[in-house]
């Protein structure tokens, strides 16, 4: 037992320098970001891009008004989009096209400059995340029944008076993301170490490889889809990022995994708070499995082109 608990603890040690790297390297992206956009919607500019979108909006089968959900999902991570819809009368099918729409596309600023850290083109994780919302949407308005009932939000929409009380709002989110974000990446880090030491991700590879095959992704790619399924695509990347510098995962293999988990992450917590409000998890989560893999096998067709 002390020898299990040596090597837990030595592993775990190892893995803190890494881990306040990481936290550091994350931070340094999304604090600034997330003020940004926090001026940005108190001083409107944000419900400005939503009014130039509208008239597109409306040829998917959505009001003009709901372009404000997507634009706020866009900059901001889903809490943000569910508080505006509690704002707007939708029935739950326009809901249901603008939760997939947003679960595609939420947060992208933050989550594009993460991915290109981790070796992927921004401009093109930018523009698969846009057409993909936008073809995911024809889609489900094809598909979705004309009638499919109503919905219940329960959240309610912060407006700020002041200048000051949206920046005293921003300190203390800012705050607790800090807190969030240094509690779950060191936790993450020194379990993915501690995995390493009793050879507990050589049995998760193993474990999920056919599945990972059949998506198109390497075997050495589980523990990181695991993780950006379950903690979403910002930790996700920082997860890929240290396993490309141990040269645990092929730089083509990480990007092949970018493209899948540009579409699809945080298949839980996210698909969670849409279901919570009414909206069918089915039609959330088979279009962005489908799509994801879709992608990955038409990126690996054209690098087979490209090398012949």
């Amino acid at each position: 037992m002390n020898k299990i608990t040596n090597r837990l603890y030595t592993s775990s040690v190892q893995a803190l320098p890494k881990a306040r790297q990481t936290t550091w390297w994350l931070l340094k992206i999304i604090i600034p970001i997330s003020l940004l956009v926090s001026l940005l919607q108190y001083w409107g500019i944000i419900a400005q891009f939503a009014t130039v979108l509208a008239p597109a909006f409306s040829l998917i089968g959505l009001p003009g008004e709901s372009a404000i959900v997507f634009i706020s999902s866009f900059f901001l991570p889903l809490y943000a989009p569910i508080a505006i819809l509690a704002t707007l009368t939708l029935n739950l099918r326009e809901i249901t096209i603008l939760a997939l729409m947003c679960l595609i596309s939420h947060n992208m600023i933050v989550e594009t400059a993460i991915q290109k850290k981790t070796g992927s083109s921004a401009f093109i994780m930018f523009t698969l995340r846009i057409c993909s919302s936008f073809i995911a949407a024809i889609i489900l308005n094809w598909l979705l029944p004309a009638q499919m009932g109503s919905v219940g939000v329960a959240h309610m929409l912060t407006q700020f008076l002041t200048f000051s009380e949206m920046l005293s709002a921003w300190v203390v989110s800012a705050g607790w993301l800090v807190f969030k974000i240094t509690l779950i990446v060191t936790g993450l880090m020194m379990l993915q170490s501690n995995m390493k030491e009793f050879k507990v991700l050589d049995f998760l590879a193993k474990l999920l490889s056919p599945f990972m095959r059949i998506m198109g992704l390497s075997d050495n790619s589980s523990f990181l889809w695991f993780v950006s399924q379950t903690l979403g695509l910002t930790y996700g990347s920082a997860i890929v990022l240290e396993a490309i510098e141990k040269h645990e995962i092929e730089a083509e293999n990480a990007n092949l995994l970018n493209y899948h988990i540009a579409l699809n992450h945080s298949l839980l917590e996210d698909t969670l708070l849409f279901v919570a409000i009414g909206v069918p998890a089915g039609w959330l989560v088979i279009p962005r499995f489908a799509f994801a893999i879709a992608v990955v096998w038409f990126v690996r067709l054209i690098m087979k082109i490209k090398s012949s």
